[in-house]
């Protein structure tokens, strides 16, 4: 009988890889076929499904998409730019470029060879465009109204770096952001929120609204985790919505 042609070998995808800011450590998800854990230096940071880009599996990621999904409705707009700072397994940006696919996804991270490893390993479309680099510099060097969207996962340890929880930072974003955009930011908190509170008191001197969106758990009960902080340049997502999946918008006043 005749053979046919041999299978291409896998794309090897789970293991271990060095990168320039550590290790990093993709782990196939025993229960679902196509999807892994993305680990840098052993923090779970994304979880990819290939061929499925609108599974985020990460609550705050939901929660980052659910926003800009309201907040793009509320003012009957769709996002063209947006700017991902912190690339790992670039879960954000291959959503937004999913649900939004005529939109460009720019993605700033300091370590190349790890944003080098993620658009090798995993499906990355067309509308990712990968510019290793400073996330400030990156805000910094963005034309004046030129982004729709500017997402900040950046993260040194537990906590984001200081350069990116500044005053030149808020400016610079909030410079770059076009009238009706939205700026979100991944928070790693503890109860009462001190972190995202010194960050909303910064972020309230250059954008027009800004606020918290978490769970009524986090935002109440838990002893330390993530939430999102958000800022834009008017009114948008209101004094107190909710999003899918009982997501809650706090607005922040002084």
């Amino acid at each position: 009988m005749a053979r046919g042609k041999p299978r291409s070998p896998k794309k090897r995808i789970a293991g271990a890889y060095t990168v320039d800011t550590g290790t990093v450590e993709i782990i196939a998800d025993p229960l679902r076929d196509g999807a892994f854990v993305v680990e840098l230096n052993r923090v779970p940071s994304s979880y990819v499904v290939l061929g499925a880009p609108r599974v985020l599996g990460f609550d705050y990621m939901e929660w980052i998409a659910s926003a800009v999904r309201a907040h793009f409705s509320l003012i009957d707009a769709s996002p063209t730019t947006l700017l991902h700072l912190g690339a790992a397994g670039c879960s954000l940006p291959r959503f937004c470029a999913d649900v939004w696919p005529q939109s460009s996804n720019i993605v700033v991270d300091i370590d190349r060879v790890l944003c080098d490893l993620m658009a090798a390993t995993f499906d990355m479309p067309p509308q990712i465009v990968f510019r290793p680099g400073d996330a400030l510099a990156a805000v910094d060097a963005q034309p004046a109204v030129s982004v729709d969207v500017i997402i900040r996962d950046v993260f040194a340890g537990s906590e984001a770096p200081r350069h990116v929880c500044s005053p030149a930072f808020y400016r610079a974003a909030a410079t770059a952001l076009a009238p009706g955009g939205i700026y979100l930011a991944n928070v790693g908190d503890r109860a009462g929120h001190p972190v995202a509170q010194e960050e909303l008191a910064g972020m309230a001197e250059v954008f027009d609204e800004v606020g918290m969106i978490a769970t009524a758990d986090v935002l109440s009960k838990r002893p330390y985790g993530n939430l999102v902080v958000y800022g834009t340049r008017a009114s948008s997502l209101g004094e107190s919505a909710e999003l899918e999946g009982g997501v809650r918008v706090l607005k922040w006043t002084t």
